[in-house]
């Protein structure tokens, strides 16, 4: 229905193309030399000009970059397992991203030093819309399958607040939005998957087949396969959505009525932010009901009881379409500015409720404006019991906060970024030691250990499920697991 074809000669331009690779040297040849290996027949093509290699090494953190040998363009799904195949063979590393330079980790996790990334834009197709489904190619952004699916008043249960995202891409980390309290997390709500193992097959798995490898691959963090094809959840949407922002003074109230609305139910979606006020924080609400022209929201009773500070309240109306994509003027400004470019030395944590408001004020108490860089702070609950992909790994509490340092490094200086990053490692321990989680797309190096520690008590099977779906353990090494 929507996707982009790639013309060989519009992927030559300016392109050297490998044709063969030679296990002697670990190098890759524009033409079949003595001793090299002749690359599989290909649709689309393996890229080693430096300007593709040097568009791979980039992320959206723009702190890590690791130099792939080659870039796979790929014209269909079996130019990866091809690919996947050949890297086993040839003890190659292999992982897939967004686009060449858009992943959206901070951090070099889908980059690949001296192996190969799989450019995944280059699917993007919607194959199929229909009730109650869509099954899309991995590389199609979010933003995409909503622009197909809203003629007909469909949309994915729940979006990310940026949606230019591809679908591969947070399926294989979780993907958490304002409507997670009710329906989960994106990884929730798939309902089946395309997937090339690590040992270069392609396997349909879900719920019901191949139930392991639907499990794994589903928060796996790129480790048991890459999602070439995904078959996602949709619901009915009203077509307006009404958002009521307020601010709060108080903390403990601010979170008691998060809590107390993902619960009651009454709003579709919930968020809530960290914001400057008067040389210290306050905390604004951000909360969305959808509705139909003609049966508009009564404010009076979706704001009762609301402890919200006097006179702070704002109330806008906007398309649905217009709600999920309100982040696109702010992007595209940000990007005319050239601060999209700069250093993002982002953490995002998964906090038990429990421990939130200690937490947060103890880790507010050491942050300034000078360490965000005019970057947001998110906070906001969800329901962990709605959360059934195993490796996304959260607190044990009923309810968990995403509670977001979305920095950017003002100025983008090394010295900068490498003191934010010591800081994100400090905040670090002291989310471990009271039993929270990362969301492991961040700029914080861990450890193997660490690794072990965040995937407690999974990470035996975390383990098995490399041996069984990637024994040579050749996909994604930008995560430092393994």
């Amino acid at each position: 229905m929507t996707g982009r074809t790639l013309s060989r000669r519009t992927l030559l331009q300016g392109a050297l193309v490998a044709m063969a690779f030679n296990p002697a040297s670990r190098s890759w040849a524009a033409t079949l030399e003595p001793g090299s290996v002749p690359l599989p027949p290909l649709g689309g093509a393996l890229l080693m000009d430096a300007a593709s290699l040097t568009a791979a090494a980039e992320d959206f953190g723009h702190i890590v970059h690791c130099t792939p040998w080659a870039v796979l363009v790929p014209g269909s799904v079996g130019d990866i397992v091809a690919m996947v195949r050949f890297a086993r063979r040839q003890g190659l590393h292999i992982a897939a991203a967004r686009g060449l330079g858009e992943s959206h980790s901070t951090y070099g996790q889908s980059q690949v030093p001296a192996g190969i990334v799989i450019d995944m834009s280059a699917l993007s197709t919607i194959h199929e819309i229909g009730e109650s489904s869509a099954w899309v190619d991995a590389g199609v952004r979010w933003r995409q399958l909503l622009e197909a699916t809203l003629p007909s008043g469909r949309s994915p249960p729940t979006l990310t607040d940026y949606i230019e995202l591809s679908i591969g891409g947070t399926l294989s980390v979780g993907g958490i939005g304002g409507q997670a309290f009710r329906w989960g997390l994106q990884v929730d709500n798939v309902l089946e998957l395309d997937v090339v193992t690590g040992e270069g097959e392609l396997v349909r798995c879900s719920p019901s087949c191949e139930r392991h490898l639907f499990d794994a691959v589903r928060s796996g963090l790129g480790q048991f396969g890459i999602i070439v094809r995904a078959r996602v959840r949709l619901v009915e949407v009203p077509p307006r959505a009404r958002t009521y922002t307020a601010l709060y003074g108080d903390l403990h109230r601010f979170l008691d009525d998060q809590r107390w609305l993902i619960e009651d139910g009454r709003f579709d979606y919930v968020e809530g932010s960290v914001v400057s006020a008067a040389g210290g924080w306050a905390f604004q609400l951000e909360a969305v009901k959808y509705f139909t022209p003609g049966a508009e929201p009564r404010d009076d009773r979706l704001l009762a009881g609301l402890g919200f500070q006097p006179g702070t309240l704002q109330v806008t109306d906007s398309s649905y379409f217009d709600f999920a994509n309100r982040l696109a003027p702010l992007v595209a400004m940000l990007q005319q500015l050239g601060i999209w470019e700069f250093p993002h030395p982002w953490m995002d944590m998964f906090v038990p409720a429990r421990s939130t408001a200690a937490f947060v004020e103890e880790v507010l108490s050491q942050t300034t404006e000078a360490d965000m860089g005019q970057g947001p702070i998110l906070l906001y609950p969800f329901r962990s019991a709605a959360l059934t992909a195993p490796f996304l790994r959260v607190p044990t509490d009923p309810h968990v906060f995403l509670f977001s340092l979305l920095r950017t490094a003002i100025p983008p200086t090394p010295e900068n970024v490498a003191a934010l990053v010591r800081k994100n490692r400090a905040i670090f321990e002291r989310l471990t030691a009271m039993g929270g989680k990362l969301y492991p797309v961040d700029a914080v190096p861990l450890s193997r250990a660490d690794w072990r520690r965040h995937l407690h008590p999974y990470w035996e099977r975390f383990e098995y499920a490399k041996r069984r779906f990637d024994p040579v353990r050749i996909l994604t090494p930008g995560q430092g697991i393994f």
